[in-house]
């Protein structure tokens, strides 16, 4: 089993490389990348052989596991994948793969009803629908929300990895603002999911403060191997607070929303409330009055601008002038036939 498991490290890490297509990978890049990933999971130091790497790379193009990957060799010296679509984790699962799952599945649903494991009852329904529709060959009974075409999402295991190791990363980032790319060395210290997007939250070596990084916005993670990990005491809970998304301003100070909520929408905000904070405050005519104690964000205006004419902006008076610009613009917007005007 070790054996196997080492197997399958290796493979997952040709597959990792081979994937990014920012640099060129000769034979010795491979087994350096390969010893360097066994010996960070598996504490093996004596390296990986040459050999045991052309090996690997036979059993990847060939049919034994399934993969039938197209690994190419160009100048008779750089490894790649002819298909830059391809990855050894897209094929199907095997029907020893849907056992060892559905095995799993069963496991982890012993553990619902726990309160310690109250957040795992999505991730196990997940699973379980998922096993199922492949096994069955059948429709999916749930249908979760999903972002198809998200991208970055085969950088959560690294960063997972380098925030429960305390590591240190160079990363390769572009902005939607940036016009070019850029490289920071980046103390990341926990990943949030929002939205259905995912962020890393960290460190920049130059910056005192947190920054959260969009992982469909980075193009490539190295580690910083000289340089020392910057440990600091930050919590998700408590960093998230008080906003709305994750957007967080080090040094402003949340304010009191004060917002009106339309009959229609009431039921919805009151079930389902914008922020942890939310209290309702009264019942008037035609609605309800809540309040949030939230710092003002993007996601904050785009939540309540989402409502459309069933909720109003009460309080605080620099928020309702900045939604009141937004919605006279957006009609402005539709009044103006031209708009959008032609190239």
């Amino acid at each position: 089993m070790p054996a196997n498991r080492n197997a399958l490290i290796r493979y997952k890490t040709i597959d990792k490389c081979l994937r990014n297509r920012q640099r060129l990978w000769t034979l010795d890049d491979l087994i350096h990348e390969c010893s360097e990933v066994l010996y960070e999971y598996e504490g093996i130091d004596k390296g990986v052989s040459k050999r045991t790497v052309q090996s690997d790379i036979q059993i990847m193009r060939s049919d034994k596991l399934g993969y039938n990957a197209p690994i190419e060799v160009k100048e008779r010296k750089y490894y790649t994948y002819t298909d830059a679509e391809y990855s050894i984790t897209n094929i199907p699962l095997t029907d020893q793969d849907m056992g060892t799952l559905n095995e799993v599945v069963e496991v982890l649903k012993q553990f619902k009803g726990f309160s310690h494991f109250d957040d795992m009852d999505d991730m196990i329904k997940r699973l379980e629908d998922k096993v199922y529709t492949t096994k069955t060959n059948s429709r999916s009974i749930i249908d979760f929300e999903k972002n198809e075409g998200l991208k970055g999402l085969h950088f959560l295991d690294d960063l997972y990895q380098a925030v429960h190791k305390e590591q240190v990363l160079l990363i390769t980032y572009q902005s939607f603002r940036a016009r070019q790319p850029g490289d920071f060395e980046f103390h990341p210290q926990f990943l949030k999911e929002y939205n259905n997007r995912w962020f890393v939250i960290g460190i920049k070596k130059e910056e005192s403060h947190p920054i959260n990084l969009a992982l469909d916005r980075i193009i490539e993670i190295k580690k910083a191997e000289k340089s020392e990990y910057i440990q600091t005491d930050l919590n998700a809970k408590e960093y998230y607070k008080n906003v709305v998304g994750v957007t967080v301003s080090p040094n402003m100070k949340p304010r009191t929303v004060r917002l009106f909520v339309g009959y229609n929408h009431a039921p919805y905000v009151l079930t389902k409330p914008i922020h942890p904070s939310q209290q309702l405050v009264e019942k008037v005519k035609g609605g309800i009055i809540i309040t949030l104690e939230v710092q003002l964000n993007f996601e904050l205006e785009s939540k309540i601008l989402g409502f459309g004419d069933s909720v109003k902006v009460l309080a605080p008076q620099a928020l309702v002038t900045r939604i009141d610009k937004k919605l006279r613009v957006a009609v402005a917007h539709y009044d103006d036939p031209d708009f959008p005007e032609k190239r």
